[in-house]
């Protein structure tokens, strides 16, 4: 794979990923200052995350405020593919959901898509990933949605609800399509080729319009969707994609679950972040300290001043002054790395205490088939 190449698609996430590029080849649309003041002037104040460009790119977020303004309301619909532990890049897309959740007074649908994981995954069994979508729900449950207003869906378990909506969604959807987007061949299991039609559902669970953040290299799935949506008489989805969030190892891909060195999982005690990211976490300093002091540190590439930017430090004059400390050398990488541990222990000391509460409430937030 040569420097300009990556690859993004649903599975599988490859290489120093050209975002521009990306627009580009997948047809959305960049936020702009203008749509990012637009933001700011219907809810009061924007987010870190849109400021920082973290969400990036949309696909008619426009209309979605254009109708809000209207009076006509719309749900929040993201999820997860439960393969394993849930680790802190997941909870990016589900901390902006809640922002925008609050803001816009929405309901929100979480879908944990269990069949799609056995389907995609030989080494893992149905009853591995429904036990793992429950372990994810608990996280999900822990950063403080409410139960009046959330539903989380089960696949295996809410098939009842999901399967007559995704019935009319796979009508319409041909193979062909499917095959060019997601390029399936001869040896792909038929669990695989309907999915889409099952991910499109909770699209059209209310009879309004839906806003889905989630990250960019789920996308495809929905355009799709979006493709679709006129033909059964609903509204086409809009989206709001977040990037990639690195491997501790460094830029180029995407931190995975099933990558133990190179992630940081919400359950990982005070000790095992601190000898993750002291060990594995990708530097962008120089070889030693004297030269570190002279020529300064590149925080663009370095893991640790990626993941305060991207979720652990909301403060923009506390961020811009460790860019800065670092650049001039006057911040050491390990200094850098002190910072980053200090900030996601004390998060997950809170979040591992909610996530223990959310055993207890699990029931409230689960969907019922109707």
């Amino acid at each position: 794979m040569s420097a300009d190449d990556f690859i993004v698609t649903p599975w599988h996430v490859e290489g120093d990923i050209d975002y521009d590029k990306l627009i580009k080849k997948f047809g959305t649309e960049r936020i702009s200052s203008e749509l990012l003041g637009r933001i700011r002037t219907v809810v009061g104040e924007d987010h870190f995350m849109l400021r920082r460009g973290i969400f990036f790119s949309h696909r008619e977020m426009n209309r979605i405020l254009d109708d809000y303004q209207k009076g006509q309301k719309f749900f929040l619909y993201t999820g997860r593919g439960p393969s394993g532990h849930t680790h802190i890049g997941h909870l990016v897309p589900w901390v902006f959901s809640k922002w925008l959740q609050e803001k816009f007074d929405t309901n929100m649908y979480f879908q944990l898509t269990d069949d799609e994981k056995f389907f995609s995954k030989s080494n893992l069994t149905l009853e591995e990933t429904n036990k793992f979508a429950y372990e994810n729900a608990l996280d999900f449950i822990a950063l403080g949605f409410k139960s009046d207003k959330t539903k989380i869906i089960i696949n295996t378990k809410n098939i009842q609800t999901l399967y007559p909506i995704a019935a009319q969604v796979a009508k319409k959807i041909n193979f062909s399509n499917t095959k060019a987007t997601f390029g399936f061949t001869n040896e792909t299991n038929i669990g695989m080729i309907f999915y889409t039609a099952l991910q499109s559902a909770p699209c059209f669970i209310e009879n309004k319009p839906v806003l889905i953040p989630l990250g960019v290299d789920q996308d495809p799935h929905f355009r799709l969707t979006r493709d679709i949506a006129p033909k059964i008489g609903k509204p086409k989805p809009a989206l709001i994609h977040n990037i990639m969030i690195p491997s501790l190892e460094g830029p180029g891909g995407k931190m995975s679950a099933s990558d133990n060195n190179g992630t940081i999982y919400t359950t990982d005690s005070p000790n095992v972040v601190k000898k993750k990211i002291n060990k594995h976490a990708f530097s962008g300093g120089q070889p030693d300290i004297e030269q570190h002091r002279k020529i300064g540190g590149n925080p663009d590439i370095d893991v640790a001043y990626q993941y305060l930017r991207i979720f652990f430090e909301p403060d923009d004059n506390k961020l811009k002054a460790i860019y800065e400390d670092y650049k001039s050398g006057k911040l050491l990488s390990g200094e850098l790395k002190a910072i980053l541990i200090e900030k996601i222990n004390d998060f997950l000391s809170i979040h591992q205490e909610k996530r223990e509460k959310a055993k207890d409430k699990i029931h409230e937030f689960l969907l019922e088939n109707k």
